[in-house]
């Protein structure tokens, strides 16, 4: 496992590298958002909600400049706007189309350049072509709801936010029609900052740039501005590949303590977990605690294996339990303030994750079990040309076992590394045996010190 635990620490070394912005209390954190509204966007701003809560901002400003994108994304980007227990701005600088107009809705104060525009936010294919009549319907109804609530939840007019994405929605405030049926809403920075009855259509002001918007908004504290990282880009591909890296960790450490001799397994595992917590920690999921937790589960089954596997399974239920718990902690969705223990709504897709995983797991262990001593990988690996076939003492009847006459103080050959558990020879019988917890190389002298039902535990006759 030498190697194994290596890799494990080098990669997750390689976490420090995703830097951190130094965010002091009180300053106002401004988040660019650019370019089309996608997975790895969702990832990002997540990110950027967590670390301005966590340091105690006093504000966040999303500085906008988007077309629009994909409609599911926006929404989990929407429903981490609603959830931020600061006050959020978005300052379009320049576009909030589509999607963009969806986020800006999600957000407290809306504040728009002199020329900038915001709306349009009609669901269409992602080849740009209509909805058909039926789903268009569907989904129009969906998305209208959504964006109502969300404009009513930050204090907007939820007719202006509704009338983005419904042509049929007409906007009046009083008696004046501020917008017709017939048409999607679109407005300019002067339309939208038009006062109607002592208030603002949407728009709060128009302000030439963050630090504009920072003053007029009466915001106090330095500006700090958070950047998207290099790995943020693929962090989204790591979480989605969640189910896929959980197997490759627990069939890796299976085969790393099957097969003697190999390393190679192991290294794999390692770098599945690894990745898995990289993922999900640039995702703004996971932070260090998780990694601790998953350490010491791993610890704690490393010393049922290699000082307790004849005496006691605490230690091993215990440290199993830690790992599930920190795998299955990692991938929930909590923003600081939330109650500690999850929801059945956050709990949903980290338990299906695990179930994937662990299902998968026992399948494809089954498997390996029945094929892959026949394999001549393993052959090579486990040593089994230099250990001649013989009974198995616990693979046989109890009745089997008994006539072997295995009794403490006989003496054998390790057929095999005992690490801590191999193979030995006994006259004329290759038996399963294991250690109290040492190692021992192949073809040393070994004694039996003690037969527990099925089981036979041996040390080096040279320790005696």
């Amino acid at each position: 496992m030498t190697v194994a635990v290596a890799a494990a620490i080098f990669i997750a070394t390689a976490i420090t590298a995703h830097a951190g912005e130094t965010i002091h209390k009180g300053d106002v954190v401004v988040v660019p958002l650019r370019g089309e509204v996608a997975p790895s966007l969702l990832a990002f701003l997540r990110r950027s909600v967590k670390t301005a809560e966590s340091n105690e901002a006093s504000a966040i400003i999303f500085d906008m400049n988007t077309y629009g994108g994909r409609l599911d994304t926006a929404t989990d980007i929407v429903n981490a706007l609603n959830q931020a227990k600061i006050p959020t701005y978005t300052f379009i600088n320049t576009n909030a189309g589509s999607a963009g107009a969806l986020i800006a809705m999600a957000t407290q104060h809306i504040y728009m350049a002199p020329v900038s525009a915001i709306g349009a936010a009609a669901p269409i294919l992602s080849t740009g072509e209509d909805l058909p009549a039926t789903a268009k319907e569907k989904t129009i109804s969906y998305w209208s709801a959504l964006i109502r609530g969300s404009a009513t939840r930050n204090g907007h007019n939820p007719d202006v936010a509704e009338a983005f994405m419904n042509k049929d929605k007409e906007v009046k405030i009083g008696d004046r029609i501020v917008h017709p049926k017939g048409t999607v809403l679109t407005l300019n920075a002067q339309e939208a900052a038009e006062r109607i009855n002592g208030k603002p259509l949407l728009a709060e002001g128009v302000v030439d740039s963050v630090s504009d918007l920072i003053k007029k908004a009466g915001l106090k504290g330095n500006e700090v501005k958070i950047e998207p990282t290099g790995f943020e880009q693929i962090a989204f591909w790591i979480t989605a590949l969640a189910p896929l890296l959980l197997l490759g960790g627990i069939l890796g450490a299976y085969l790393e303590f099957k097969i003697p001799g190999v390393t190679w397994p192991g290294v794999i595992s390692a770098i599945c977990f690894a990745l898995f917590f990289l993922g999900h920690y640039l995702a703004g999921l996971a932070g260090w605690e998780v990694v601790a937790l998953f350490i010491l589960g791993m610890v704690l089954v490393l010393m049922e294996i290699l000082f307790f596997a004849h005496s006691t399974i605490v230690f091993g239920v215990v440290g199993v339990f830690l790992m599930l718990a920190s795998l299955l902690w990692t991938m929930i969705d909590r923003y600081p303030g939330q109650n500690f223990f999850p929801t059945g709504k956050m709990l949903a897709m980290p338990l299906l994750n695990m179930f994937i995983a662990i299902v998968g797991s026992f399948i494809v262990i089954a498997l390996l079990a029945r094929y892959l001593p026949r394999t001549s990988i393993y052959r090579r690996f486990a040593l089994m040309d230099s250990s001649p076939p013989g009974p198995s003492l616990a693979g046989v009847p109890r009745q089997f076992a008994t006539a072997l006459a295995l009794t403490p103080g006989m003496q054998g050959t390790a057929v095999t590394v005992l690490r801590p558990s191999g193979k030995a020879r006994f006259a004329d019988h290759v038996v399963d045996v294991i250690t109290e917890g040492e190692f021992i190389a192949s073809q040393t002298p070994v004694t039996v010190i003690q037969t527990d039902g099925m089981r036979v535990v041996v040390k080096s006759a040279a320790q005696l």
